[in-house]
């Protein structure tokens, strides 16, 4: 049985919404702005979210524990986007750091599948816009969102010799480190520590 069998139909319903605003809109027909915003009418004419309603949206937005989707009402027209982990091509809204000392600890998980790759080659955007890090290990405080909580490794980010080698990091608003690395590759020569869980 797969994994979306076994889902709630709210799980479903928010993994749909995630996977719509991060990565299928444009496959799917949904218009998407620069901003990555979609019209919460054009998703819920959609298929995929038929029966749901505004309050829908609303309810998965409040409730998200990682804080991952923006709403706002323009105009009287709701609009709702996620706030990081596109393969879209969107401008989010991002604060870039430029002090290492605002965030000490930057952190990526991973699994140990991955890890002599990892190794050997470094973080990889891979299909997404950025390479994602938590600010601490899942669950410490501020920690909402970065990595998943099954995560095997953890891969400790040399901020300040990275930020001196000219890679750049930004915070996106539930508080997810995002850096395209050098041409979207971290070298290893940036882990400082790595753990395993």
């Amino acid at each position: 049985m797969s994994s979306r069998a076994r889902d709630s139909p709210e799980v479903q319903f928010s993994k749909t919404l995630s996977f719509i605003l991060r990565h299928g809109a444009v496959k799917e027909g949904i218009p998407m702005r620069s901003d990555g915003y979609v019209r919460v009418d054009d998703l819920l004419r959609h298929k995929k979210f038929s029966g749901k309603k505004l309050a829908d949206l609303q309810a998965i937005v409040a409730n998200n524990d990682k804080q991952r989707y923006l709403m706002t009402n323009e105009d009287g027209e709701w609009l709702i986007k996620a706030n990081q982990g596109h393969s879209l091509k969107v401008e989010v809204e991002l604060e870039q750091i430029l002090d290492p000392s605002e965030i000490p600890i930057v952190v990526h998980g991973t699994y140990n599948r991955f890890w002599d790759l990892i190794e050997q080659e470094g973080l990889k955007k891979m299909g997404r816009n950025h390479i994602h890090f938590a600010v601490g290990r899942p669950g410490e405080s501020g920690v909402i969102s970065g990595m998943r909580t099954t995560s095997q490794i953890l891969i400790y980010i040399n901020v300040p010799l990275a930020m001196t080698d000219g890679i750049k990091f930004y915070r996106s608003p539930n508080n997810v480190i995002l850096s395209d690395g050098i041409n979207g590759v971290i070298p290893p020569k940036y882990f400082e520590r790595v753990e395993r869980k």
